[in-house]
């Protein structure tokens, strides 16, 4: 499964089933282009078991305003709609793959 990008108008759609990794990022953002790759790749290894969203910062900011946004890249992890957890900036695939299975 590939990477979902969501919009302020999609969000909550994109959030509401399963466990979810959302992404919040800027194309301008250095350590959000490093990222990124490691994203598809998860993406790929967790398919069928959580999802991971993309959201553009600059372009929703709706939706970065409500979950308090302050830095990117911004990683929440949300279980049937909860926000359950969340983390900042880079991180290697294995450290992101183990933040998301321990709430599958």
């Amino acid at each position: 499964m590939a990477v979902i990008n969501a919009t302020d108008a999609n969000f909550q759609d994109a959030i509401k089933e399963g466990v979810v990794l959302v992404d919040f990022w800027a194309a301008w953002c250095g350590p959000c282009k490093m990222i990124a790759p490691v994203l598809d790749e998860l993406a790929t290894d967790l398919e069928g078991k959580a999802k991971v969203v993309k959201v553009n910062v600059d372009e929703n900011q709706g939706t970065a305003s409500q979950y308090q946004i302050m830095s990117i890249p911004s990683l929440l992890l949300f279980k049937d709609g909860e926000l359950v957890e969340k983390t900042m900036g880079f991180q290697p695939k294995e450290a992101l793959q183990a933040f998301v299975e321990k709430h599958l």
